[in-house]
């Protein structure tokens, strides 16, 4: 296939190579040369044979041929009249990993605009090495020490993106305060309270609380400690922190949070079928759940474990899941109840503001939730932290966007009612401390102007009217710059690549966060596609069925953030490596001097 001049201006130091037989007298200009961007599928499938005497495109242009060439065939010396004199490519410097070398872009411009057309699984399967060059904000110092990350190019640092004014006093809109509340202890017994940093809930509430919903038919409580989790569960559908309201809406206002402590929700139907959609969670408590990533347990968390039965059949239906999560609540209310009126001991109050920072950088992180009914859907904007009650499911709504404040999202504003795979699900607890919002909002460097929850449909032209929606609310936002994340993959990634395309048809730098590593690669892509931060924690790049393992972390946080700021800086972002590779991550991370990524074995937790 052969490049436009647009393109070819993109591959001038890539090889030459003839897209279709040519025959001798012919000068050679674009549209005799073959997309670089597809050379690694052609190697792969035994088509193309790069020479290492073959000249570059820089170096063949105008030039005539003086015999016939056969198509993909690399472009020598001797078959031309003349080459081209140019300034040698300065090395790439990269740290020394064989499995981590240049190559040619993943997700590149080529004909007719769409930058991954002939996309293969492997193409995408390293998105992160899209990742970190020379940071251009501040953070990471330019020096002689500073490595390139492997795949990613050393450049100079280029200037903070110009402001649109004067940087002035950050701005404060409100306020809010969560007190985290010690608690070391939970029992099931015989009332609902919470005494002395003890919890003990009334084991007779589960008859009331199946009477939330006919769909519920049976519920059980248990209680496990931190020495106890390697006990069977069914499949975990959510974790939830407690959380109350005590002064003030969700955003605002003083929040009590239980520390120490969360529910999980799990369940079957009457016949025994794990509540899950794509993977499911069961076993070992000890295997199956990720401690201490955003939305699962922590280490010496406290369980409260919420185990339902659901009617049979119902557990694929929209009705049925949310029938256990609704119960669920019943009880956790009544402990909220206890929560509000309790005086115990604080552990820290961690104050949350709004603000914002005019003449900084505008910037917007949109995140793609589920959105296809039955157990692809949230509850948006409850009355109380993380509850059900007086909240609007984003289905219902028609998976619209829907702006929220960072405060409102970190107050609870999202139930996940998602039972997709366990590995790659967001729960209820990711929301309350999602790192992407606590990263931003913290960062004197940009103006956080909102964060934007989108709906994923199910029908594919619902699907493009909800990515427009969304491109012109980002439009109306007058933004510098957004990362855009989801959830899963696979179907939601047809959005996901939408609203990147949305943003970046406007002009506007745009990051994109996904688990890809090698099941959940992308097939659709488009020209805008070019900065990509990968989630995935498995060691084979895999969907493992651990529970919230490949998700947005602090470290994911962080590399997004910096490639936004140098994405917005003009900084150029090197093309992917053809294969994923952990290693890449890891040099990133070092990079920011974060902690490198340890894969887990086979889903094995260490």
């Amino acid at each position: 296939m052969s490049i436009t001049n647009e393109t070819l201006q993109k591959h001038l130091k890539d090889p030459a190579i003839f897209c279709c037989r040519r025959q001798k007298g012919l000068v050679i200009s674009a549209a005799d040369l073959e997309d670089p961007s597809l050379f690694d599928d052609m190697e792969e499938a035994g088509l193309l044979t790069l020479s290492p005497d073959g000249l570059r495109i820089e170096q063949v242009l105008g030039s005539t041929l003086l015999t016939d060439v056969e198509a993909l065939t690399p472009i020598t010396k001797d078959v031309l009249d003349k080459i081209n004199e140019t300034e040698e490519t300065p090395a790439k410097e990269v740290v020394s990993e064989p499995a981590a070398e240049i190559s040619a872009s993943a997700i590149q411009t080529s004909t007719g605009g769409n930058g991954m057309i002939h996309i293969e699984i492997g193409r995408v399967e390293n998105l992160e090495h899209l990742s970190l060059d020379i940071p251009a904000f501040a953070g990471v110092p330019v020096t002689a020490a500073t490595a390139a990350a492997p795949g990613a190019a050393v450049h100079a640092a280029a200037p903070t993106a110009a402001p649109k004014e004067e940087k002035k006093e950050k701005k404060v809109i409100r306020t809010l305060t969560k007190k985290h509340i010690r608690i070391t202890d939970a029992e099931i017994g015989t009332e609902t309270s919470i005494k002395d940093g003890k919890i003990t809930i009334d084991g007779s509430i589960v008859e009331k609380a199946i009477l939330e919903d006919p769909l519920c038919k049976s519920m059980e409580l248990s209680v496990i400690k931190p020495n106890e989790r390697h006990i069977y569960t069914e499949t975990i559908m959510d974790v939830c922190p407690i959380a109350t309201k005590v002064e003030g809406e969700l955003g605002s206002g003083v929040t009590k949070v239980a520390d120490g402590v969360v529910f999980m929700l799990t369940g079957v139907d009457e016949d025994g079928v794990q509540i899950h959609e794509f993977g499911s969670s069961e076993g070992y408590l000890d295997e199956k759940m990720y401690f201490g990533h955003p939305g699962c347990a922590d280490e010496n968390d406290i369980i409260i474990r919420c185990n339902v039965v659901i009617q049979r059949l119902s557990g694929m239906t929209r009705p049925g899941p949310f029938a256990a999560h609704k119960c669920q609540d019943y009880v956790i209310q009544a402990v909220r109840n206890e929560l509000k009126k309790y005086d115990g001991e604080i552990v820290r109050e961690e104050i949350c503001e709004d603000v914002r920072r005019p003449g900084n950088p505008r910037v917007v992180l949109v995140k793609e939730i589920m959105g296809q009914g039955a157990m692809h859907d949230n509850v948006i904007c409850p009355i109380e932290p993380c509850g059900i009650l007086g909240g609007q499911k984003n289905v219902d709504c028609g998976n619209v966007p829907i702006i929220l404040t960072p405060n409102q999202v970190r107050d609870g504003s999202i139930h996940a009612l998602t039972c997709i795979g366990p590995a790659t699900k967001e729960m209820t607890r990711h929301y309350i401390r999602e790192p992407l919002v606590e990263g931003l909002a913290a960062d004197t460097e940009m103006d956080l102007v909102g964060v934007v929850f989108v709906g994923s449909p199910q029908v594919n032209d619902e699907k493009l009217w909800v990515s427009e929606r969304l491109g012109s609310l980002l439009e109306s936002l007058d933004i510098d710059g957004c990362i855009i994340t989801t959830e899963g993959f696979g179907n939601n990634h047809i959005d996901f690549i939408q609203h990147i395309g949305q943003a970046g048809k406007r002009g506007i730098p745009v990051v994109g966060v996904s688990f890809c590593a090698y099941q959940g690669q992308l097939v659709v892509g488009n020209e805008y596609a070019t900065a990509m931060v990968e989630e995935n924690m498995d060691q084979g790049g895999f969907e493992n069925n651990v529970a919230g393992c490949s998700c947005v972390t602090k470290e994911v946080a962080a590399r997004a953030i910096q490639m936004l700021k140098n994405k917005m800086a003009g900084v150029e972002i090197a093309p992917a490596p053809k294969k994923w590779n952990n290693d890449v991550i890891n040099a990133n991370n070092r990079l920011l001097g974060l902690p490198e990524t340890v894969l887990l074995d086979n889903g094995t937790l260490h």
